[in-house]
């Protein structure tokens, strides 16, 4: 997997922000899609089934880990991996210290202080966050009640090697959690390896059930005045129990 510039500075500012940032801090129109905010949160609040009581969950592409931390609501463990040690360097602190401060981009050099800080209530000592490639993740990670995948297909150079390894991962009867707004770019995905929607399904439905499908909007703010409104189709799967 390329680094593909996930190690600069304002693109960790931009992810701290997309994260942790409070609705204004990222949004500070009444205006503009609200219901697009607080995505990592929601990756676990509208797409885990807490009911079937996880014990064990990994975050694939975590980034800065805010979804890690809210799978620790619902797991004893929850393990964080992503490729950029910048995003995991930071994931840590917030683990450790409970808050990290950075440098919000306002316009041009004009920039706010801001403070992203671990979620309340939340025992901290249930996450871990490890460097990792998704697609070569090592086998020593065990297996896994939950794993959740938001946004990282399209950015991996071979998706179809992750989605092929996902039965090693999710025990049976455990959930994958994917969700993707389906960019595909060449700058990450080479055109041959990019997948459509019928061509995902058929990667998974020999080890998975499909049990939902449907779409969840997301907001990254730039600056002040620029923002990428986005569609990412989430798919809810169960691993299937032989």
């Amino acid at each position: 997997m390329k680094n593909s510039g996930y190690e600069s500075a304002r693109l960790l500012s931009e992810y701290l922000l997309f994260h942790y940032g409070a609705p204004r801090e990222i949004l500070p129109y009444d205006f503009g899609p609200r219901d697009a905010l607080d995505f990592p949160r929601r990756c676990v609040t509208e797409c885990l089934d807490a009911s079937r009581r996880p014990a064990r969950a990994l975050d694939v592409g975590c980034a800065v880990g805010r979804a890690t931390f809210e799978l620790a609501r619902h797991c004893e463990e929850a393990v964080g991996v992503d490729f950029s040690r910048g995003f995991i360097k930071a994931a840590r602190t917030l683990q450790s210290a409970g808050e990290l401060s950075y440098e919000r981009v306002d316009e041009g050099a004009l920039t706010t202080r801001c403070t992203a800080a671990a979620p309340a209530g939340i025992d901290r000592a249930r996450v871990r966050f490890e460097t990792g490639d998704a697609m070569n993740l090592p086998e020593d990670l065990g297996v896994f009640d939950v794993v959740l995948a938001a946004n990282l297909i399209c950015r991996l150079s071979d998706p179809a090697r992750f989605l092929l390894a996902a039965p090693r991962l999710v025990k049976p009867g455990g959930q994958l959690i994917l969700t993707s707004p389906h960019t595909w770019l060449e700058e990450f995905t080479p055109r041959a390896n990019w997948l459509g929607g019928s061509r995902l399904q058929g990667l998974l439905e020999a080890g998975f059930t499909l049990e939902r499908r449907f779409d969840m909007p997301f907001l990254i703010r730039e600056h002040r005045r620029k923002f990428q409104w986005s569609v990412a189709e989430a798919t809810l799967w169960t691993r299937l129990i032989s």
